[in-house]
């Protein structure tokens, strides 16, 4: 099988926000991953955090039951800068309370090359 590889500097994009924060009725993360295929992103991937605290400095784990339903989200999306930039101002409306961090990455990628 022949390989395809791509090398090049990207930017990856973190979105941290809690695991209760909600956008039009729909859990926030899945309504950012939703909007993120629609615009043609190649990925993104959604981590879920077993402890932390935000702004509020809460402490939000899941070894307490009570506090276990606002755990952190991080979602991970890499693309080119441009791209990135095109879509802060969505993010911006959807993202009441968060935090958005942006770093260029060196990206090497292989995958199965197209017949």
């Amino acid at each position: 099988m022949t390989h395809e590889k791509f090398e090049g500097d990207r930017v990856l994009m973190r979105i941290h926000v809690g695991e209760s924060d909600k956008w039009h009725g729909k859990s926030l993360h899945e309504a950012i991953v939703e909007m993120l295929r629609k615009e043609g992103f190649s990925g993104a991937t959604v981590l879920r955090g077993v402890g932390g605290f935000g702004g509020s400095s809460v402490y939000h784990t899941d070894k307490l039951l009570r506090m276990s339903q606002d755990l952190p989200i991080i979602l991970e999306v890499i693309d080119t800068n441009e791209r990135i930039e095109q879509i802060l101002p969505r993010l911006d409306e959807m993202v009441d309370g968060g935090l958005i961090t942006l770093e260029k990455v060196r990206v090497i990628l292989y995958r199965a090359a197209k017949r």
